[in-house]
């Protein structure tokens, strides 16, 4: 595909998000600082969450997270180990 060429346009015409062809200066370092900020608040959430996970029944199949969740061994040995372990 070739690139899509610029034609001119009215300059009058003002948009809030930039109008034909934006190219805001900061765009890449803007990105990169919300995607480590992505990372980081959903590293925190996914910690706090294997930290707080309980089970009160044994599942019936494996369940991927019960690989990092802290209290796993607890809540299989209080409910008896399904097949499949």
């Amino acid at each position: 595909m070739a690139p899509i060429e610029k034609w001119p346009y009215p300059k009058w015409v003002w948009s809030p998000v930039g109008g034909w062809w934006c190219e805001p200066p900061n765009a890449k370092r803007n990105l990169g600082i919300t995607m480590v900020g992505l990372v980081v608040v959903l590293g925190v959430v996914c910690k706090f969450s294997s930290a707080h996970e309980r089970r009160p029944n044994t599942p019936i199949r494996p369940i991927p997270s019960e690989m990092w969740c802290k209290h796993a061994l607890v809540d299989r040995a209080a409910g008896g180990t399904p097949k499949g372990y």
